[in-house]
């Protein structure tokens, strides 16, 4: 349990780090923003209470907010996908439902229905993202080709973390 919680709080510090000093400055043609920080969501347990789920989201962004200096958008998107993150897993279940002590990761749930999980809620998250960050819908086509743009920049990035930690 202990062991547990130290790997997602390096995990958290982790992202959060590599996030506000790496990935906020990789911007191409104003198109292409990664925030791999959602990977923390996408991996805790299944057994992650709803309200730690949340609270847990709400510092994540709030953290990415507080380096990147944006208003909440982060805090607002990042606890939107933790809302929603409970239901997908019950969609998503597989017939016996989710064995105890697994993760919903490529290694244990495979990487096809790891890629349908991440791809929904980093769609999710990024709509909400880039919506919130314009707050107007006088650009919403390009507003919507960012945020499906950076999902597939978000997705390659989180995809290939799932492949170099696979355990073979």
């Amino acid at each position: 349990m202990i062991k547990e919680i130290a790997r997602n709080l390096f995990n958290f510090i982790f992202l959060v780090l590599l996030q506000v000093v790496l990935l906020n400055h990789v911007e191409i043609n104003g198109l292409f923003n990664p925030y791999l920080y959602v990977l923390f969501i996408l991996l805790l347990p299944f057994e992650t209470p709803k309200w730690l789920l949340l609270v847990t989201a709400f510092l994540l962004g709030l953290s990415v907010d507080w380096f990147s200096q944006s208003l909440g958008i982060h805090a607002f998107a990042s606890v939107a996908m933790a809302y929603v993150r409970p239901h997908l897993l019950d969609f998503l279940a597989p017939r016996d439902g989710y064995d105890t002590g697994t993760k919903p990761n490529s290694e244990f749930m495979g990487l096809s229905w790891f890629f349908r999980y991440a791809l929904i809620l980093v769609l999710i998250h990024h709509f909400l993202l880039f919506f919130i960050q314009v707050f107007t819908f006088y650009q919403f086509f390009e507003t919507l080709l960012r945020a499906i743009l950076s999902s597939a920049f978000t997705l390659t990035l989180i995809v290939l973390s799932q492949l170099f930690t696979l355990k073979r």
